[in-house]
C-alpha cells in the first residue's frame, strides 16, 4: 500500500483547509484509514480515524471543527480541517492498517505517507 498526502498549506486562524490522501497497491486489504499530526520534539499524534465501516473518530482537540472521509474503494480520504487555531500547526500525516489474521496471530502491518504541512498564523 502507498499514500500520498496533499493539501497542506499555511492558512489563517479561524481559516479552513482540506487534505487528501490518496492510495494506491492493496487498497482492498486496508481496514482502518487514520490521519495523524507531529510537531518538533513531540510524539505523533492521533487525530481522527474511520474504520472500514465508515465510521469516524475524533481526539478531543479537533472534536466539532475536523471532518474525516473515505470512499467506499479506499482509495482516497479526506480531512477537512475548519475553524483553524495555531496549534493545529504540524506535519499531517495519512496511515492505513492491514489487519492480517491468521490462526496463530493477528498482525496489524502500518503504511505511512510522507506528509504535508499544515501552518496556521495569526
Amino acid at each position: 500500500v502507498q499514500l500520498v498526502e496533499s493539501g497542506g498549506d499555511l492558512a489563517q486562524v479561524g481559516g479552513t483547509l482540506r487534505l487528501t490522501c490518496a492510495a494506491s497497491g492493496r487498497t482492498i486489504d486496508i481496514d482502518t484509514m487514520a490521519w495523524y499530526r507531529q510537531t518538533p520534539g513531540k510524539q505523533r499524534e492521533l487525530v481522527a480515524s474511520v474504520d472500514s465501516g465508515g465510521r469516524p473518530t475524533y481526539a478531543d482537540s479537533v472534536r466539532g471543527r475536523f471532518t474525516i472521509s473515505r470512499d467506499s474503494a479506499k482509495t482516497i480520504m479526506y480531512l477537512q480541517l475548519n475553524s483553524l487555531k495555531p496549534e493545529d500547526t504540524a506535519v499531517y500525516y495519512c496511515n492505513a492498517r492491514v489487519r492480517v489474521t491468521t490462526i496463530e496471530a493477528v498482525t496489524d502491518l502500518n503504511y505511512w505517507g510522507q506528509g504535508t504541512q499544515v501552518t496556521v498564523s495569526s
